[in-house]
């Protein structure tokens, strides 16, 4: 899916000026293989992503994002981290920073595909054989795979 309704009106008011927006990262695992995305805007592998939309419940965000990103149905099963993203500055200027809430998600059904034309290529990687990603992609995925039972988070105080 492409940018929200609801981000597109906000951005016809306050133009560029950066939003505060809640997001989520579904890490989707079925065993020791990691489902990833190859990003069609910046050719980036990643779990997962998306925008948490007005009133939607985050974990139902993150399956539904599942669905339309890679045609692939996935419960989640745990909250695995809370982090504050870099901010972030689109090709257009729009800029953004985003409150990420990392769900461990558990494949159901489904061949990933690329399904809504925001990537290139979605498919299974193992656990110990992941594509190039950031640190804060690692990191997050890392989060999803531990066997912890409470989220990580930071806290600078």
């Amino acid at each position: 899916m492409a940018t929200p309704e609801f981000i597109l009106a906000l951005r016809e008011k306050i133009g560029n000026d950066p939003l505060w927006l809640p997001g989520v990262t579904a890490v989707v695992l079925d065993g020791d293989r990691a489902l990833m995305v190859c990003r069609a805007d910046n050719g980036a592998w990643t779990p997962v992503t998306g925008i948490v939309d007005p009133g939607e419940e985050p974990a139902d965000a993150a399956v539904r994002e599942v669905l339309e990103e890679a045609g692939v149905v996935a419960v989640p099963e745990r909250l695995a981290s809370v982090r504050v993203t870099d901010p972030v500055v689109y090709e257009n200027g729009d800029r953004t920073q985003y409150l990420d809430l990392v769900f461990r998600c558990r494949w159901i059904s489904g061949d990933p595909y690329p399904a809504d034309g925001e990537n290139t290529e979605a498919r299974w990687f193992p656990l110990d054989g992941l594509p190039s990603m950031t640190e804060g992609m690692r990191a997050r995925v890392e989060a999803a795979a531990a066997e912890e039972p409470a989220a990580r988070f930071r806290f600078s105080g």
